[in-house]
């Protein structure tokens, strides 16, 4: 569909940004492209984990500034509010989202980053919100979700310099989960996917939202949110066999995800 492509491997959605001669940068055309394809993986019940990642050398190398260069300040806002929309979507689909960053991440590709779920790095991979160095602030939500995953006083550090990381110092501030060599990234990112998929997928996305409602909330609703998402699973039938599995001491599991 346009510059972003859709695989199915499994129960596993793979999902690539092919704009190769731009870095894979976004502009219109590539958040619309995007807001597409989120549907229809939201929308297919036999993918039950999404990896998002990059075709070529780059994650996502940026927002498009060549787009970006005749805004005015109206157009501006529109551009924020469809890429933090887009983004937001992905952010709150029911399924995980598991970024697998095999390059530049850089403006809005590090945004997108931090809207998946899980994101594992390529040795080759690069952070940073550069945006004040071209005059401008994030603006896919990278002043609001960078401070929550590193922390005010590092988040602060990344915008107001707009300073490149390499990918290990990504993951020693948290940023990303792992870090592994570039042939290596796609492989882990399936068997992480995977192990995933394996497991009842009701209860997954209950422990998705529940997770990410908490994080914007204080620990007494977050709490409520979990204790109703505890209820819901407790009447499903994976939780008979999950639960029968574990009594029974077998190791095969035949989830109905219902």
């Amino acid at each position: 569909m346009g510059f972003v492509k859709l695989e199915k491997q499994g129960h596993v959605g793979i999902v690539t940004i092919d704009r190769q001669e731009a870095l894979n940068a976004l502009n219109s055309q590539v958040l619309s492209d995007l807001d597409a394809v989120i549907d229809q993986v939201a929308a297919d019940d036999e993918i039950y984990v999404m990896i998002l990642t990059g075709a070529g050398r780059s994650f996502v190398a940026g927002a498009d500034i060549g787009e970006m260069k005749g805004f005015s300040s109206i157009d501006g806002k529109k551009f924020g509010v469809h890429g933090g929309g887009v983004f937001l979507k992905l952010e709150n689909m029911a399924k995980p989202v598991i970024a697998a960053i095999n390059g530049f991440a850089l403006g809005g590709g590090c945004e997108l980053s931090m809207a998946c779920d899980i994101r594992l790095a390529s040795e080759k991979a690069k952070f940073g919100q550069p945006e004040v160095g071209l005059g401008i602030t994030p603006g896919f939500a990278g002043t609001q979700r960078l401070p929550r995953i590193v922390g005010i006083s590092k988040a602060m550090e990344l915008i107001l310099t707009a300073k490149v990381i390499k990918a290990d110092e990504a993951k020693a501030i948290g940023l990303v989960s792992e870090v592994y060599p570039a042939e290596e990234l796609m492989p882990k990112a399936l068997e992480l996917a995977n192990a995933i998929c394996a497991n009842a997928q009701i209860a997954v996305q209950e422990s998705k939202r529940c997770i990410r409602m908490g994080m914007q909330t204080d620990i007494a609703t977050g709490s409520a949110f979990e204790a109703e998402a505890f209820g819901v699973c407790c009447g499903t039938a994976d939780k008979d066999e999950g639960m029968g599995a574990f009594l029974e001491k077998r190791a095969e599991k035949h989830f109905q995800n219902k």
